[in-house]
């Protein structure tokens, strides 16, 4: 008799062998004297079981179906509707596109209800891990497991994030029918898809507004969750379900004093990548870049320039008196500022005397400082990184984006953050950027997408 059984994250066949094997992910495995693959090849590999000839045994398995389902239901507006049924249509695999507020958290509860297994969802950072655990416990009322942050308590229904997925996927592989990775765009990092390919969940759900990476590792997602099954952008879904927003790019003409600085500073950085032949375009080089700037005093001083140039274009004095300015027009609204570094959500934060969280903020004082902001005790909280994803902020309705990366999903997250519904609120998201800069460039990079045409 064939039998099938779960070991370290992979599946072991013993007992014969199946026609096109290794199409099913199988392999020999001489030390072990069986076949094995990886375990998300479970469900091809268990279809072809059924379809053989020879009796089976499945000593894969460890999950089960839940206790009970959803308690406690909301109404799915049209879209989400849309989005489950086109996600069990492709065989309950995928990924689902919807932008940030329009309640992706729902969409995946009603999967968890649908499927009725043993469920696991993977979060990137704590916050969503708790995020996620209360909403799952309120609306299913039962115990949720949480695996992460000091926690190790394994349910049907468990939470996780993605660096403790990848930590402990070798034992809790086969416990799940059900796999949900919200904000997926994280799952294609070398560690992470470790992860997906050491689960045997047959039905897996993908969740997230920006699909793309910059790496272009997103084509991986297709094989560890399963192609995008619906998209809905945030262009499509203001107005009716999202708020409406405008957005408006500010240009900030650095003053005399800061262009002398600017130049003086870049021509330092920019001369070195010319004497060294470094081509920043390169794939390598920035790394070049960080290695040879550390073997002379030339290198060190181009660093210094690079460094310097990126903090004049970052926090200009006349752009922080651009901050002044729209901070008054908005003293009514809540606001969040985004920064691309500390030291410039700091600065921001000691300037205008208004509080501030980094990746340095601790756990109880971020929640703390959270929860005043939803109560509207804070009308303005700046923020370098941390905020762009996985925080609900319904309340906030005024984004300035002080400085930022050139990624196209950051800047989307960040218009994602004040686009929650809140009355008749109309959203609006400034875009600083001083001018004849690298900055502005950086700009156009991140633009590219299809909210700010």
């Amino acid at each position: 008799m064939l039998s099938l059984s779960f070991h370290a994250g992979t599946l072991e066949l013993r007992g014969g062998v199946l026609p096109q094997s290794a199409e099913l992910g199988l392999v020999p495995d001489p030390r072990s004297g069986c076949l094995r693959a990886p375990a998300r090849y479970y469900a091809t590999i268990l279809t072809a079981l059924h379809r053989g000839d020879a009796p089976y045994e499945d000593q894969a398995k460890a999950y089960g179906e839940l206790p009970h389902g959803l308690q406690v239901r909301r109404s799915l507006r049209s879209y989400q509707e849309e989005a489950l049924d086109a996600w069990e249509q492709q065989q309950s695999r995928g990924v689902v596109v919807l932008p940030t507020g329009s309640g992706k958290t729902l969409v995946g509860m009603e999967a968890i209800h649908a499927k009725n297994r043993s469920a696991l969802v993977v979060v990137p950072t704590l916050d969503l891990m708790r995020q996620w655990s209360d909403r799952l416990r309120l609306h299913f009322k039962q115990p949720i497991g949480l695996v992460g942050g000091g926690s190790h308590q394994v349910e049907p229904i468990t939470v996780t994030t993605y660096d403790s997925a990848y930590l402990h996927m070798d034992y809790l592989g086969n416990r799940f029918g059900l796999i949900l990775f919200d904000e997926v765009h994280h799952l294609p990092g070398a560690s992470y898809a470790l992860a997906a390919e050491s689960a045997l969940a047959p039905f897996r759900l993908g969740l997230t507004a920006t699909p793309e990476r910059d790496d272009g590792r997103d084509h991986l997602t297709d094989e560890l969750v399963g192609p995008v099954c619906y998209a809905q952008h945030v262009d499509q879904l203001a107005g009716n379900f999202l708020a409406d927003y405008d957005v408006e790019r500010i240009t900030v003409e650095l003053s005399p004093q800061e262009r002398s600085a600017y130049e003086a500073a870049r021509s330092l950085y920019t001369d070195f990548l010319r004497q060294q032949g470094i081509r920043m375009s390169s794939g390598k080089g920035w790394s070049d870049f960080i290695m040879r700037s550390a073997r002379s005093e030339a290198g060190r001083q181009a660093m210094a320039g690079y460094q310097e140039q990126r903090r004049l274009a970052f926090a200009a004095p006349s752009k922080l008196e651009v901050v002044d300015d729209l901070l008054h027009r908005h003293r009514r609204d809540q606001t969040l500022l985004f920064t691309q570094d500390n030291a410039t959500a700091y600065r921001i934060s000691k300037r205008f005397l208004v509080p501030v969280i980094t990746h340095q903020t601790k756990v109880a004082e971020r929640s703390e400082i959270l929860d005043r902001f939803r109560q509207n005790e804070l009308g303005v909280l700046a923020t370098s990184r941390v905020l762009n994803e996985g925080v609900d902020v319904p309340a906030a309705r005024v984004a300035i984006v002080v400085s930022g990366s050139g990624s196209v999903r950051e800047h989307v997250q960040r218009l994602g953050r004040i686009l929650r519904p809140d009355g008749d609120k109309r959203a609006v998201l400034y875009e600083l950027v001083a001018g004849n800069t690298g900055e502005a460039r950086t700009s156009e990079r991140r633009r590219r997408h299809r909210a700010y045409r």
